[in-house]
């Protein structure tokens, strides 16, 4: 998939105003998991995904940090300005396509790396809790 499709995407899935919000948005949701998985997992994670997507997950490596989904959403929200909920919503968004976008066992691997209660912001709600 192209960097422009997934950003399509993106906007359509979370119905933002342009190409520009879906990419802030993505932004703000890869780099907090970035913050949350290994960094092995993010060198695979930014292989596999389009254009500038993998530098920006390169860029914010780092030993993993164990939170659970609220803090995952309140990070996100505080990065786009928005509320938690909001931020719910803005995650789904992005890690569905990510979901599209990856190889099943990336995809595995991440998730796996995660509490289940991830697995309903990758579109995968049969590998949640």
């Amino acid at each position: 998939m192209r960097y422009d499709e997934f950003l399509a995407r993106v906007r359509e899935r979370g119905e933002y105003t342009d190409q520009d919000e879906a990419a802030t948005i993505t932004e703000a949701v890869l780099g907090v998991l970035a913050q949350r998985i290994t960094p092995g997992e993010v060198d695979d994670l930014a292989s596999q995904l389009p254009g500038p997507l993998g530098q920006i997950l390169a860029d914010t490596k780092q030993q993993p940090e164990r939170f659970g989904i609220e803090e995952f959403h309140r990070r996100v929200a505080e990065r786009i300005g928005a509320r938690p909920r909001t931020a719910e919503w803005d995650a789904s968004a992005v890690l569905t396509t990510v979901a599209d976008t990856v190889s099943g066992g990336e995809l595995n691997q991440i998730i796996s790396q995660l509490p289940s209660s991830y697995a309903l912001l990758f579109g995968k709600p049969d590998l949640a809790d």
